[in-house]
């Protein structure tokens, strides 16, 4: 016992000497922890010298493949998609809930058919059917410039309120009498200035 403590004191230093003689508990928990690690240590030991060589390339390939995954995970694209994710999950979640009854009832189905029935019919069209189309399109476009116009859409705007003013009141029949009486009403010849003036620039339309 004697000269088992004589070489436990020459083999250990005497600051560490101290410390286990102070905390000879803690020192306990720590070795029965180094044991655990070690047990750990060679349990995996056995595990790897098990594997084979087709295992070991598997495992290798799996982990590859995840390193890729994280690669592309970690750009800059994913991150800003990620935030907007972030900033607008509500709607996102709406918008999928959304899509979802629109899978169930089929709604979708339909409407993706739709796109190719477009698709196609646009596909149908020949350079001439192309070419119209554009020629129409222009046309549009450019009475829609002329709606546009002040002067024009006042007088249209005019004319509607007109139309529905004269709509709603109770419209009697009028005789050849009746009418050279209205045309002494100040409203009636506003009227007929106009229906004139627009007369005229009708004909100068249509003849220019």
């Amino acid at each position: 016992m004697t000269n088992t403590k004589t070489t436990f004191d020459e083999t250990v230093p005497d600051a560490l000497a101290e410390a286990i003689a102070e905390n000879p508990h803690e020192v306990a928990r720590f070795l029965e922890r180094l044991n655990l690690v070690n047990e750990f240590l060679d349990a995996a030991d056995v595990a790897v010298s098990g594997l084979d060589d087709d295992m070991v390339a598997e495992l290798a390939g799996t982990s590859t493949t995840l390193a890729l995954a994280a690669n592309g995970l970690a750009t800059s694209e994913t991150v800003e998609l990620g935030e907007t994710v972030g900033e607008n999950a509500d709607d996102l979640s709406a918008a999928i809930e959304t899509l979802v009854g629109l899978q169930r009832d089929g709604t979708l189905d339909d409407l993706a058919a739709l796109g190719d029935l477009v698709s196609l019919g646009s596909a149908a069209l020949d350079d001439e059917m192309v070419t119209s189309l554009a020629h129409t399109g222009g046309r549009l476009g450019e009475l829609a410039d002329t709606a546009a116009d002040d002067d024009t859409a006042r007088g249209v705007g005019t004319l509607l309120t007109a139309v529905g003013a004269a709509n709603a009141t109770d419209a009697e029949q009028v005789g050849p009498v009746g009418i050279v009486r209205a045309l002494r009403d100040p409203e009636v010849q506003t009227g007929m200035g106009f229906v004139v003036a627009l007369a005229r620039e009708l004909g100068r339309a249509k003849n220019a």
